[in-house]
């Protein structure tokens, strides 16, 4: 049973989650929407490609200091050592989409295990965690078959990641309605 002290932080860490999950949805939603508006091999498209996994970065170090800091949540210090990683390995592939699409599904697998790894321990203490280890085991998936395509004689183009990242926004949103949903709940208990 918890005591009485640790609810109001539970509800501040949920509170805080609902928002940071709808901020995840929006960027995800924005940056599925700019994809869509510019051309797909232009200088555009590859800030775009070097932006999502440097807002990854940044949102996951967003998230775990406001969670107890990042020796606290080490799945999430490494998500954004790989995510900042990642934007860099990125932007140096560039022009070469081929090796983008790897880079980035090397990347999707990674930040799909932590977050699964982050959904689960979030489970015990704040709970409607099931979106995100549900993306987390699909971002993986994704990333593996990014690697497949990446192989391809087909010259890819960033609009194929255009999927991903709309999933991505489906399941934080999810998240942060299934959150909104729990305190709901526990209010009208």
């Amino acid at each position: 049973m918890l005591s009485s002290n640790t609810l109001p932080d539970q509800r501040t860490h949920a509170a805080w989650l609902k928002t940071y999950y709808f901020a995840r949805a929006a960027f995800s939603l924005a940056w599925v929407l700019a994809v869509g508006r510019v051309d797909a091999h232009g200088a555009a498209a590859a800030a775009l490609l070097v932006a999502y996994p440097a807002w990854d970065a940044l949102a996951n170090l967003a998230d775990a200091r406001r969670s107890g800091g990042l020796a606290a949540s080490r799945t999430q210090a490494w998500n954004a050592a790989t995510s900042t990683l990642v934007a860099v390995a990125i932007g140096a592939a560039l022009p070469d989409m081929h090796r983008v699409l790897a880079v980035f599904g090397i990347w999707a697998i990674l930040s799909g295990l932590l977050q699964l790894g982050t959904g689960l321990r979030r489970w015990k203490s704040v709970g409607a965690q099931w979106a995100m280890i549900l993306s987390g085991a699909q971002s993986a998936l994704a990333g593996t078959v990014f690697i497949l395509q990446a192989r391809a004689p087909a010259e890819p183009s960033v609009a194929a990641l255009a999927g991903y990242a709309g999933f991505g926004a489906f399941y934080f949103l999810v998240s942060a309605l299934s959150l909104s949903a729990a305190g709901w709940r526990r209010k009208a208990a």
